[in-house]
């Protein structure tokens, strides 16, 4: 062998050697029970856990579709969580800000109480003198009726009136139980604000 083809051999084996450890093979057990085997991943591998291989035949990296997927929504999830957590810690730190802001002392949530209350009371009042005016027109209207017996009908409007009239005290006596409802709302919530003043206060 001349000395020119040992350099060329040798230089060919060189070449080749990196190229040779470079070499893989990717591995997968698809969906009907059969090992595939190829230098790039094979379409039966398509959405399945896949190994790839070495020239030596080791196994180098493991690639699991699910596994990530699963993984990515996880994070995503948990990022969501912290965000959510961080939105709700902020929202505390502002309503506790606002709180401080609005009342100086346990005296002060009383007073506004008082006056949620008494505003209350007065609204209440409002809808009851309503539904006793509209009661008496009612009254008035029954009157009228009573002289419209057998063929002799009641005027149309009168027939109207004392729908409307019904309709008028339904819708105030509707009023009237929302505004009843709302004392053990305002007594709920002056009650929070004074338990949350208190906490915030004594922290300092």
């Amino acid at each position: 062998m001349t000395l020119m083809r040992i350099v060329v051999l040798g230089a060919a084996v060189a070449l080749a050697a990196p190229l040779a450890a470079q070499a893989q093979t990717y591995r997968c057990t698809a969906k009907d029970g059969k090992r595939y085997y190829s230098s790039t991943i094979p379409r039966q591998c398509i959405g399945r856990p896949v190994e790839q291989l070495n020239a030596q035949g080791t196994v180098v990296r493991r690639i699991d579709p699910e596994g990530d997927e699963k993984a990515r929504q996880e994070k995503s999830a948990l990022l969501a969580k912290q965000k959510a957590q961080e939105a709700a810690n902020l929202e505390e730190d502002r309503r506790n800000r606002a709180l401080l802001a609005t009342y100086t002392s346990e005296h002060d949530i009383e007073d506004a109480r008082k006056r949620a209350l008494a505003d209350n009371q007065r609204a209440v009042r409002d809808v009851e003198s309503k539904i006793s005016a509209a009661r008496q027109r009612r009254a008035g209207y029954e009157k009228e009726l009573a002289f419209y017996k057998g063929d002799n009908k009641p005027p149309t409007k009168l027939t109207e009136d004392m729908q409307n009239v019904d309709v008028e005290i339904q819708a105030n006596q509707d009023l009237l139980d929302v505004k009843k409802k709302e004392i053990a709302q305002i007594n709920a919530r002056y009650n929070e604000d004074r338990k949350r003043y208190l906490e915030l206060t004594r922290r300092k």
